[in-house]
């Protein structure tokens, strides 16, 4: 009997190892490899295609000439060697020339936006940039600054427009820059002031030398309905898993006189754009987005 008992005790023992096996690789995944090819990750770092909607920053304003477009330079499409701007850095020179589509304007502002989206989705492209916002703060005053409301409503139809038509492709979304930093760097200049003066961004740099309490609150309040604004930006894009923000990059940065236009101390210099272009990469080939 007792022999027996042993025996019976060893071949449940092995039962139940089997068993226990077996359920083991099917709760670890151990059995027989799948056949199912990995997920593709959600964000590409390396798009074949890139379309620029937004602004005059994007069309290079007063980086060549004084008072006009200069697309070659433009940090998301240009074609200039001394920006190597976004499209060159991820598509090559030829590539960027073929394969990339700036339809930005000067003096837009986020009302234009879904418009610009309708034309650049024609071309599928895998990558559209955004760059837009400070025209909504560039107003002849600051009551004539688009309401934060208004402006998120028309950013998230702008990204509905995009959605209908490309439900996957990625966005990459600059914030709107430091328009005080801006004012402060270009008052030292006269030239500048000058082409101030001709009505470029008249709530935050009229009457550029005046620091009365005003004048200060004027500014202050402009500098405000950015940040207001950026963080609209933010916001909406973390709801669409394809959009990264630029964790406020372009906001933080330190703009100083090489990177300003010679012409009016306010728009980038070829300098500027190419540190945007710097900002761009780094963010769409990021790993992680920025949180």
């Amino acid at each position: 009997m007792r022999k027996r008992s042993h025996r019976l005790r060893a071949v449940a023992a092995v039962a139940v190892a089997a068993v226990l096996g077996l359920a083991g690789c099917d709760a670890s995944g151990g059995g027989a490899p799948s056949s199912r090819p990995s997920p593709k990750p959600v964000w590409n770092r390396s798009p074949d295609s890139i379309a620029a909607v937004g602004d005059s920053i994007t069309r290079g304003f007063d980086a060549c000439t004084v008072l006009s477009d200069c697309p070659q330079v433009s940090w998301a499409t240009g074609t200039d060697t001394g920006v190597d701007s976004l499209a060159v850095r991820l598509l090559g020179p030829a590539g960027a020339t073929e394969r990339s589509w700036n339809y930005a304007v000067t003096g837009a502002r986020m009302a234009d936006l879904a418009g610009q989206i309708a034309q650049a989705v024609r071309h599928r492209p895998e990558l559209v940039t955004v760059m837009v916002g400070a025209n909504d703060a560039c107003r002849s005053s600051t009551s004539a600054m688009t309401p934060v409301g208004d402006f998120r409503e028309q950013f998230e139809d702008a990204m509905a427009v995009l959605r209908r038509s490309l439900p996957k492709a990625q966005v990459y979304v600059s914030s709107v820059p430091n328009l005080m930093r801006l004012w402060s760097e270009g008052r030292t200049s006269a030239l500048g002031k000058q082409v101030w003066k001709l009505g470029i961004c008249p709530s935050m740099l009229g009457d550029a030398d005046a620091l009365d309490a005003a004048s200060t609150r004027r500014r202050a309040a402009v500098q405000s309905r950015v940040e207001a604004y950026n963080q609209v930006l933010k916001e909406v894009c973390a709801k669409d898993r394809r959009c990264r923000f630029d964790g406020n990059a372009v906001f933080d940065y330190r703009f100083g006189p090489a990177q300003l236009s010679p012409w009016d101390w306010f728009h980038p210099s070829t300098n500027g754009q190419a540190r945007l272009a710097e900002i761009a990469y780094r963010t769409v080939t990021a790993k992680d987005p920025v949180t």
